[in-house]
């Protein structure tokens, strides 16, 4: 048992029993805890042990709540606990204290990380036998613990990490030797006090970065928050216009959309600062980019459909209607999906959108009169997903593009973007075969 593991206080209370819970209960099990001394709290799922904070804190009395990112800090009860004296950590904390001799990249952003970090991993793939890529994207960092412990996998050369703002705020141990910030802008601010304590939890990043942090020039509000912090030469903005990146054809990439050269470019500049080959620069290159992000499905019927269920921002959203309207065939028009469940959005700010003649607005789901309103978009308006893609498969015709670009999150109908996502494909696939 290493020493981290053997100084934490038991009972130890895993709080939020998703993916990352779950791996860190495998990991403090092969680390060596005793299965006795873990208690699992979750205030929805039925098989954790406990569903009632107040009755998990009176009955149990743990000494450590390991919390996944999904659970607020500023919930009472863990506040309450941490004046109490009882330490909180993170599944994250936990596995960086088996760590070793590895190289760590960690990307964050608003908007862009999971595709940045998903380039980096293709680079990866052309010349590692041993990296790790996961966090919020993908595999809990504490699975790659579990299976040191466990002596199934060696130690990795590099490990690429994607931190959402919440794993940040939790996340003591863990130093990088390379980061970036692809984009700032609104999001999350239902969990957050303001706009600027948003962007402060992103930008802890630079806290933990050894070498170099690079930013994207074309990132949102990056820029000019940048300007209002302090930092040294450590941090660096990047351009796909910059002159070391032109030698590299990086707008021979595969990837559609200028934000994701801005994606390509922050990838393969963190591969040039790790010293990658440059085998690593063309697989990027050949990367065809991610499910539920901007994921062209093809065309069926003459109908294009793009499914870009990831989009729970709104500059996700008009970054996709952009690149799909651009991409129009003549004569075309785009029928834009809007809707799902509010987190306190700037819906307003679509409303540059009505300057586009060819584009047919559907509204959906339980935020879809409040995304409206706000908007200023005349368009249709259904309670249901299923309901609004009915609309759009009657009216789309040849040459027409159908785009699922939300805004809202997933979980007024759905357990997560990719669940939402994969029903729209599931309806394009019968729509097709009719």
């Amino acid at each position: 048992m290493n020493e981290f593991i053997k100084n934490l206080k038991t009972p130890i209370a895993i709080v939020g029993m998703g993916k990352s819970g779950e791996a860190a209960k495998r990991l403090l099990l092969a680390a060596g805890v005793s299965a006795n001394a873990i208690k699992c709290f979750d205030g929805k799922l039925a098989t954790a042990d406990y569903n009632d904070p107040s009755k998990l804190m009176s009955e149990v009395q743990p000494k450590t709540l390991v919390v996944s990112p999904g659970v607020p800090l500023a919930s009472q009860w863990i506040q309450s606990a941490r004046q109490h004296g009882i330490e909180v950590t993170s599944e994250i904390s936990l596995s960086c204290s088996f760590l070793t001799t590895e190289k760590l990249i960690g990307v964050t952003g608003s908007v862009g990380k999971s595709t940045t970090v998903s380039l980096l991993q293709a680079g990866l793939a052309a010349f590692s036998k041993t990296a790790f890529v996961g966090g919020n994207l993908g595999t809990p960092f504490a699975e790659y613990a579990a299976d040191l412990v466990e002596g199934v996998r060696k130690p990795a050369d590099w490990v690429v990490l994607e931190l959402s703002s919440y794993q940040l705020e939790n996340c003591d141990g863990l130093f990088l030797d390379l980061s970036a910030i692809t984009f700032l802008t609104s999001n999350h601010l239902e969990r957050y006090e303001n706009l600027q304590h948003y962007y402060e939890t992103k930008w802890k990043i630079l806290s933990i970065t050894k070498d170099k942090m690079l930013l994207n020039s074309e990132g949102g509000d990056l820029v000019e928050y940048a300007k209002t912090m302090n930092h040294s030469e450590q941090v660096r903005f990047i351009s796909r216009n910059d002159t070391e990146l032109k030698s590299l054809q990086l707008d021979k990439a595969l990837l559609i959309g200028q934000h994701n050269q801005d994606n390509l470019a922050l990838a393969a500049t963190l591969a040039l600062e790790a010293g990658w080959p440059h085998s690593a620069i063309e697989a990027m290159k050949n990367f065809t980019g991610l499910s539920h992000r901007l994921e062209n499905l093809g065309t069926s019927k003459g109908i294009r459909f793009i499914n870009d269920s990831k989009a729970t921002a709104i500059d996700s959203v008009l970054i996709a209607a952009t690149a799909a309207f651009d991409t129009l065939v003549p004569g075309g028009k785009l029928f834009l999906l809007l809707g799902g469940r509010d987190k306190n959005l700037p819906w307003e700010q679509l409303k540059v959108l009505a300057a586009f003649i060819d584009i047919e607005f559907i509204f959906f789901g339980e935020c879809r009169e409040i995304a409206q309103k706000k908007s200023e978009l005349d368009g249709v308006s259904f309670s249901r997903l299923d309901e609004a893609l009915t609309y759009a498969f009657d009216h789309a015709k040849s040459a027409d593009t159908v785009l699922l670009s939300p805004g809202g999150t997933s979980l007024d109908e759905f357990k997560s973007f990719e669940d939402r996502g994969n029903f729209f494909k599931k309806k394009v696939e019968e729509f097709s075969s009719k």
